[in-house]
């Protein structure tokens, strides 16, 4: 009586063949959906600000350069308008005058707000908001030190 060996083989001695292959169906369906929701979040993520860079050309010779405005505001809550003292209230009227007059046009000139490090938020916004309402859209931000 021959004796047939159990093993991998399985029952009654016939041979399985083994499949190697990978199934890579679930795979590709992952990287799709996945694909997909990167396509729709992709756009979501971006942020668009608008920059008001300067132009390339270097400007006129001939033209005279404005002296830069300069609003600071000192940890005591107080506001300078370059060199002179200003409250909230007169900061619009002061800086169109600091400009060059008192003409609407003075609002489209840029203006430059720095402040010390400990100003608290609100007071850096209270400026920045009334600069705004008033209709100063040309606000640059400075970060120094001011001594």
């Amino acid at each position: 009586m021959g004796s047939k060996l159990a093993g991998p083989a399985g029952q009654g001695g016939k041979t399985i063949s083994q499949n190697a292959d990978i199934n890579v169906t679930p795979f590709v369906d992952i990287m799709l959906v996945l694909l997909i929701i990167f396509m729709v979040a992709a756009p979501l993520a971006t942020v668009s600000i608008r920059l008001d860079l300067p132009p390339a050309t270097p400007p006129d010779p001939s033209q005279e350069q404005k002296e830069p405005v300069y609003i600071t505001i000192q940890e005591s809550g107080s506001i300078f308008l370059a060199d002179q003292q200003t409250t909230i209230e007169t900061l619009a009227v002061d800086a169109c005058a600091a400009l060059g007059g008192g003409s609407p046009a003075c609002q489209e000139e840029r203006i430059f707000v720095r402040a010390q490090p400990e100003v608290p938020y609100n007071s850096f916004m209270e400026v920045m908001n009334e600069l705004q309402a008033k209709g100063f859209y040309k606000v640059g931000l400075l970060n120094e030190d001011i001594e």
